[in-house]
């Protein structure tokens, strides 16, 4: 089985899901926004430059979560989705999903952004699986309080490889997309690491290494 891993912000999404959520919150004003906006952005800054504290992070953007009924949440992602993701998704990128699926490969996409944030867009572009931040939740209702491993930098080897293990399968036919720098522990582990649109660090490293360099942002 041919498997075939995508990040998704800033590499399927003209974006950042995670960044953007903040925003629709604070346009909303269901968050205090200007307290929301400064930090926020201040862990999008950590990100790029690769010293993002992911537990803070995800403990940080999920305490809505856990203060917010969940029809609520459901009636705010629909619009989120409406608003701020279908804008940013990027014919290219379901272009390139749709080969890999007439290829016949497993398509999975692995993200450190949350699964509430993540699942309907993951749903939405056909993938078969989603691994992301899980959001911990009790009695049908979420903590606020990330659960288990993020699926972030070495975190998504730990991640994909308790799937792969619980499948029964390899990474031995296996592409990986991604934009990010912070996704090297797992391009250096599929047979085919593809740079998508990639941040500087990413691209260095991909024309040192041969590795493919892509856009799916190009006209």
């Amino acid at each position: 089985m041919g498997l075939a891993i995508f990040d998704l912000d800033n590499t399927l999404l003209a974006g950042d899901s995670d960044h953007s959520w903040g925003e629709f919150l604070c346009r909303k004003g269901y968050v205090d926004a200007d307290d929301y906006r400064a930090r926020n952005d201040q862990f999008y800054a950590d990100y790029v430059a690769g010293k993002l504290d992911v537990l803070a992070y995800q403990n940080f953007c999920q305490e809505v979560l856990g203060r917010t009924d969940r029809a609520t949440l459901d009636v705010w992602h629909a619009e989120f989705m409406r608003d701020y993701i279908e804008p940013i998704i990027l014919p290219k990128g379901e272009a390139l999903i749709a080969e890999h699926r007439k290829a016949g490969d497993f398509i999975m996409m692995i993200t450190a952004t949350n699964s509430f944030i993540t699942g309907p867009i993951a749903q939405r572009l056909g993938m078969d699986h989603l691994i992301a931040t899980e959001c911990g939740m009790q009695n049908g209702q979420y903590t606020g309080q990330l659960v288990g491993v993020p699926s972030f930098q070495a975190g998504k080897i730990t991640r994909l490889n308790s799937w792969l293990a619980d499948n029964r399968t390899n990474l031995l036919d296996s592409h990986f997309y991604s934009d990010s720098h912070n996704d090297l522990p797992l391009l250096e582990k599929v047979a085919r690491a593809v740079a998508v649109d990639p941040d500087e660090h990413l691209r260095a490293i991909a024309l040192e290494r041969g590795w493919d360099v892509i856009s799916l942002r190009d006209a």
